[in-house]
């Protein structure tokens, strides 16, 4: 299976130019920090060790990048207060089902742990201890608290009741010590097929926990695992190879999202009926925080895997996607996303984080990131008839507005004839329009001032060119005496602009949360505007030879990313990162 997807064109998620610089930790108040700072007081530990433990079966999103600045963050800060006390964080990949994993995903998850500026001390497989966990396995075996059993996977669900009724223990409970041996090592020289028989801890089939009705720790599955090949041919539960991970490493303190809160019981017996014979170095706790939900998109690998598999978007690093790889190649800055989490914080209630509290952020770190700069979406053609047809104004542009504390300018050619966003003119504007109109006047922005005399328009009517005059005793950028200019509008050099595709991005979904119901319902709520591809759009000469992943702000429109992927020299692509202002809820109301 190993490297089954590299053609595909799903391989671009990976796609990283360089590791961000390590993060300043940013340090907040919570309950892990209260339980972590209690533990340490208390000498329960002398040390911190956490992980992040993803499954290598899909690329990352949002939600990960919590749980990543979590556990990666908690070290940082642990490791200023304890310098030199073996305070780590491990990354490790919980590969315990061969026939969903590949290392392209685990590629893709080292790319964007790294993107976000963290590193891991050590980087570990479940599968690197699968022999101890076998071992493990035999060792539960023999004190009566496991058994080979040989229901049915239908079976089982059925034996094990529901949350109102108690289960029923399975007629193979009670097979001997000697028997369950044997069985168990005859699974995993492969001499049973698939579902034959299962390993089963011995527990309590009417626990109100379902988690703890003689749970399943071994099934057999005869399928090659991307790190040990054809070695094994049994494998463990998640739950089982978690728990028995975290306890080898040492982990101190097992942090996951809520949905793991029942899965807490199973966690604990598993460790302390293994703890006195394994004697593993430290006792491992797990504690939940609130997932990360957020609004008008999908946070389900299952759903993500829908849409890239069903071509309802172009792969993993579709910027649509809250994919760390989307996010990354739509332009999301990781100290931007790093912000956002510490804005969420850590609780233990879940919630549903508005999208405008993300764009917040993005906004707010690009705005002392990205150069200003000035390109046309839509352009309409603007000819100032009393201009020097041969003449070329090179006229000062500062990259920085002057509440940015940044220096550096270019120059922008001016001529003739320039492109004017077609939002900027109207034949019958209402009262208080500011843009070009027949008989009004309007400022080129660090250009002249230019009056609308005559359009040009074409058979259907619309407007294809616009005719001005400009004074020319009024330099470029100063105020004419005796009159006040209320609209500044931006523009490109005809002569000069660069052309380029640019493509606008926007929310998934139409609708806050994914419809219930059907996996497949929540299709029908795609965006049919999350994306729009606009060509011929004009943008100023500087943009011209601009390399994949620079940054700017568009004026009046946006913050744009040169595409890391597509865009090629003489082919310019930018993707839309966010707006300059959150209009999603007012155009929602309208």
């Amino acid at each position: 299976m190993q490297g089954k997807l590299a053609n595909d064109k799903l391989a671009k998620g990976i796609i990283v130019t360089s590791p961000t610089p390590a993060p300043t930790p940013i340090k907040t108040g919570d309950f892990i920090r209260d339980i972590i700072d209690d533990d340490l007081e208390a000498k329960r530990h002398n040390h911190v060790i956490t992980r992040f433990p993803p499954e290598p079966n899909g690329f990352l999103h949002i939600g990960h990048a919590k749980s990543i600045c979590l556990n990666f963050g908690l070290v940082l800060e642990y490791l200023e207060k304890l310098p030199g006390s073996g305070t780590r964080c491990h990354l490790r990949f919980d590969d315990t089902d061969p026939a969903k994993e590949d290392t392209l995903y685990e590629d893709g998850i080292q790319a964007d742990v790294r993107w976000l500026g963290f590193n891991w001390d050590a980087l570990y497989h479940a599968s690197d201890y699968f022999e101890k966990m076998y071992e493990y396995g035999e060792h539960l075996i023999s004190q009566g608290k496991a058994y080979v059993c040989s229901l049915s996977d239908a079976e089982i669900k059925e034996y094990r009741g529901s949350v109102t009724t108690p289960g029923r223990e399975s007629p193979f409970r009670g097979r001997t010590i000697e028997e369950n041996l044997d069985l168990f090592r005859r699974m995993r020289k492969g001499d049973f097929k698939e579902g034959e028989h299962v390993l089963r801890a011995k527990i309590d089939m009417a626990n109100p926990n379902m988690k703890m009705r003689d749970p399943l720790l071994y099934r057999i599955r005869h399928t090659s695992h991307h790190m040990t090949g054809d070695q094994w041919c049994i494998y463990p539960l998640y739950d089982y190879a978690h728990s028995v991970s975290d306890a080898i490493e040492g982990i101190t303190h097992s942090i996951c999202t809520l949905e793991f809160e029942n899965n807490r019981e199973l966690y604990d017996w598993v460790v302390d009926n293994l703890i006195d014979y394994a004697r593993f170095p430290s006792r491992p706790r797990q504690y939940e925080f609130a997932r990360l939900n957020l609004n008008y998109t999908v946070m389900s690998k299952r759903r993500l895997l829908e849409l890239v598999e069903g071509k309802h978007v172009s792969g993993w690093d579709d910027p649509r996607l809250p994919t760390i790889a989307g996010m990354r190649r739509r332009g999301y800055t990781p100290e931007a996303i790093r912000a956002f989490c510490a804005s969420v914080g850590v609780a233990k209630a879940n919630s549903t984080v508005d999208m405008a509290q993300l764009e917040f952020c993005i906004r707010d770190d690009l705005n002392q990131k990205a150069p200003r700069v000035m390109a046309v979406m839509k352009p309409l053609k603007v000819v100032i008839d009393n201009y020097p047809e041969d003449k070329t104004e090179e006229l000062d542009a500062s990259y920085w507005p002057h509440d940015v504390p940044r220096e550096g300018s270019r120059k922008v050619p001016f001529c003739r004839e320039v492109y004017i966003e077609q939002d900027d003119f109207m034949l019958e504007p209402p009262k208080d329009y500011f843009r070009l109109a027949p008989g009004k006047e309007v400022r080129l922005r660090y250009g002249h001032c230019i009056t609308c005399k005559d359009v040009v328009k074409n058979a259907d009517g619309k407007v294809t060119e616009v005719h001005c005059t400009y004074d020319p005793e009024v330099k470029p950028g100063d105020n004419p005496v005796g009159r006040k200019i209320k609209g500044t509008i931006h523009w490109v050099s005809a002569r000069h602009g660069v052309d380029a595709e640019v493509r606008l991005y926007d929310r998934l979904l139409t609708e806050e949360a994914p419809p219930a119901g059907k996996d497949s319902d929540f299709l029908e709520a795609i965006n049919p505007n999350a994306l729009q591809v606009l060509t011929g759009c004009k943008l100023e000469r500087s943009l011209a030879d601009t390399p994949g992943g620079e940054r700017f702000q568009f004026e009046r429109q946006g913050y744009f990313i040169c595409d890391q992927v597509d865009s090629k020299p003489g082919a310019l692509v930018f993707n839309r990162i966010v707006t300059l202002k959150d209009s999603w809820a007012r155009a929602q109301k309208k």
